[in-house]
């Protein structure tokens, strides 16, 4: 395998899946450590935190407990990374690419597969407390969400005429923004307290709000346009990763409303700016963070719909778009490739290119 191809597995993988296939609970992007030996009260309090935005985890006690989704298996295995490797392709088969020869049970050296996981499971009595109840965390990201500025007139409106989404999409979807970042930081310890701020996910570990370069706002609207969760996106082009996501578990794909259960069709994007593209141009679309993000739970949602794949023209998309189709065919769901069959037209989507490219947006 390839490098490229090597991030490219990784990149499909859902490091939260890959978890709990390893017998670890992921709780809102939090875990106890696979080491509670080493804590306080074997780690009742997870110290752990599991980012699937990125695939990346890290507990913020033991250094040596951090990585990527092979780190990860690596540690719960107690294998190397060739047998991490090879345990994860047998695992996701469909997501290894074509050119790669998918693992038996036994490893390439020919050992035996080790067992895991190796971290017990907690006691009854150690099982961790929520800090506040659910109900009233998504009140706290609603008060966050209230607080913020419509985009009119600031830097985030250019941002968004530049890629040819206007003011009728963002007033339709409530787009939002950070005006003033440190008025906002400190109107919401002085309210809810850093620790809650912490556990809810909108502050980092340094006691900060998070978003300061991610000052766009893209509220997850359910049915009844009630929001308890968003996406953040930065404007400044020099800002990498150029998305950030609250923390914990996404609730359902972007613009939920499309799939109302009725019969007709609706585009998949990937991200935020691709669904405004399409609802800018009255094109039914729901959007996901990426392939990761894409649950099978969600299937259901889209009964008695036709879907059209729309993540990105490039390997990683393809890859994702072959994955989420074969969850679509083995639920009974029709769904189709955008541009599939006609790569050689002029109007055809290029390599590396995503719909608001394709649209006549600017990056």
């Amino acid at each position: 395998m390839t490098n490229e191809e090597l991030k490219q597995f990784k990149a499909s993988i859902s490091i939260t899946a890959v978890a709990q296939l390893l017998g670890v609970q992921v709780v809102r992007g939090k875990c106890r450590c696979f080491f509670p030996q080493r804590h306080v009260h074997g780690d009742r309090t997870p110290s752990v935190s599991v980012s699937e935005e990125h695939g990346y985890f890290r507990c913020w006690v033991c250094d040596d407990v951090r990585g990527d989704v092979i780190s990860m298996v690596q540690l719960l295995r107690d294998c190397s990374f060739v047998e991490a490797l090879d345990w994860l392709m047998a695992q996701f088969p469909f997501l290894v690419p074509k050119t790669v020869k998918i693992p038996t049970a036994s490893a390439s050296t020919g050992a035996k597969p080790r067992p895991a996981p190796v971290m017990p499971p907690p006691p009854p009595v150690e099982k961790p407390k929520e800090l506040i109840p659910e109900d009233e965390r998504k009140k706290i990201i609603l008060s966050f969400l209230k607080r913020l500025s419509p985009v009119d007139n600031t830097p985030a409106a250019a941002w968004l005429a530049r890629r040819r989404i206007y003011k009728p999409v963002w007033d339709k979807m409530l787009l939002r923004t950070i005006v003033n970042y440190g008025d906002l930081n400190r109107q919401l310890r002085d309210e809810f307290g850093e620790e809650v701020l912490k556990y809810v996910g909108l502050y980092n570990e340094k006691g900060n709000l998070r978003y300061y370069r991610y000052p766009l706002i893209f509220p997850y609207l359910d049915p009844q346009r009630r929001s308890w969760y968003f996406q953040a996106r930065a404007i400044d082009s020099s800002v990498t990763p150029k998305e950030m996501l609250l923390r914990g578990t996404v609730p359902f794909p972007y613009n939920v409303s499309a799939l109302d259960g009725k019969q007709g069709w609706v585009y998949l994007c990937e991200g935020c700016v691709d669904t405004l593209t399409f609802i800018g141009q009255k094109i039914n679309a729901v959007g996901i963070p990426g392939v990761r993000s894409f649950k099978v739970e969600w299937l259901n949602l889209f009964k008695n719909k036709s879907v059209v794949l729309c993540l990105d023209h490039d390997e990683a998309g393809r890859s994702g778009m072959e994955y989420i189709g074969k969850l679509f065919s083995q639920a009974g769901i029709r769904s189709i490739v955008l541009g599939e069959g006609l790569e050689h037209l002029p109007s055809a989507m290029k390599e590396g290119e995503d719909i608001n490219d394709w649209f006549g947006g600017k990056k």
